[in-house]
């Protein structure tokens, strides 16, 4: 092993120079991706704050401007660029910079969300209930993100004497937090590669490319103990800025107690971290997911069953207008309840209906007058 001042260091076996980096408990041969890491960090810099071709007059920041006029009151000019870190004197971009720009000219930064029909993939794109790509500003990617979870997340509720609880399916304090995160920290070298929101019917799970920084496993430590390490720190710091995360760290705490702040929380609705050398995944569970498949028993029983009944009729529609072919199992699957349960409540409803057989039927919705 020969060790400089700078990393990476080599290992010298039959006449060959191989660099190694630790995952969890092992030494593993570096891929090109984790020996560009390692010589930036050998250098004491990180890939956002390195310079691009990309010069400031070519591109807008007016995400950027608006979000810090709107948390701080100020107004941002482009001598901020530079203070901030996202461009140097001579008007050139930074990584930061260029994937804060509006128009970001760095095509792999983008976000896929996919509302999966189902507890897993195996239905593909095309059995996809809700879909879409994002692009451009990572501050877009943060808006866009977390209203494609809005839309695709529904929120029950229950009467209480003076008022009602709500229900959520998911935290939107904890899916912010990870979508943040995930942006702030994942690891731009690795091309080809997006930040994704997959939600199933029994969770939603943010993916980023790269694992931990500091290579070791998030199954094997307390999260909670974590200490803050920061993979893009230029970027992290506009974040900060911004007022979208903190400097301290404590996004992983955040995520478990904004669920166990929840009333309908129990521990194995617990928020669950995983990596490995190649990605870093948020699992959140659905809270409102497998507490009975009949949705009148998801809230009290002194709820008016007449408003319990609206509410599903309702998405019912929602659904049929959206896609007049969809099956009753497909439509209890979307609402997480059982065909049985679409099936009485079309049933009672009285103006929707089936026409002709099978695959080659369709629904059709009558006015109830």
């Amino acid at each position: 092993m020969f060790k400089g001042e700078e990393t990476p260091y080599y290992y010298s076996g039959d006449g060959t120079l191989e660099a190694y980096v630790r995952i969890g408990n092992e030494s593993v041969k570096a891929s090109a991706t984790e020996l560009k890491r390692l010589v930036l960090r050998g250098r004491n810099t990180s890939y956002d704050s390195q310079m691009t071709p990309y010069r400031v007059e070519n591109y807008a920041f007016s995400k950027l401007r608006e979000r810090y006029k709107k948390w701080t009151g100020n107004s941002f000019d482009n001598k901020d660029l530079v203070s901030f870190g996202l461009a140097d004197e001579g008007g050139f971009l930074t990584n930061a910079g260029a994937l804060i720009a509006d128009e970001s000219p760095i095509r792999w930064s983008r976000l896929f969300c996919t509302r999966w029909n189902g507890l897993d993939k195996s239905g593909g794109t095309m059995d996809a209930l809700d879909d879409a790509e994002y692009s451009g500003s990572v501050l877009s990617l943060i808006e866009n993100g977390e209203a494609f979870i809005k839309r695709n997340a529904r929120m029950m509720w229950r009467k209480t004497p003076n008022s009602r609880e709500e229900l959520p399916e998911y935290v939107e304090r904890s899916y912010h937090e990870a979508l943040v995160n995930a942006l702030a920290h994942r690891d731009y070298l690795v091309y080809g590669s997006e930040v994704h929101i997959d939600i199933y019917d029994d969770r939603l799970e943010i993916y980023s490319p790269g694992g931990m920084p500091d290579g070791s496993i998030i199954q094997d430590r307390d999260p909670l103990t974590v200490p803050s390490t920061r993979r893009n720190p230029v970027l992290a710091d506009v974040f900060n800025r911004l007022g979208y995360m903190e400097r301290k760290g404590s996004g992983f705490g955040k995520i478990l107690n904004g669920y166990k702040a929840q009333i309908n929380y129990t521990e194995d609705k617990r928020p669950a971290f995983r990596s490995d050398r190649y990605q870093f995944t948020v699992v959140m569970p659905n809270l409102n997911y497998g507490v009975t498949q009949d949705v009148s028993q998801h809230v009290p029983q002194d709820v008016p069953q007449c408003v319990l009944q609206d509410n599903l009729d309702a998405k019912i529609i929602a659904l049929i207008q959206k896609d007049n072919k969809i099956s009753t199992e497909k439509l209890g699957m979307a609402l997480g309840v059982s065909y049985k349960t679409i099936r009485r409540h079309i049933k009672a409803m009285g103006n929707v209906h089936y026409i002709g057989r099978g695959f080659s039927g369709h629904w059709e919705i009558h006015d109830k007058s």
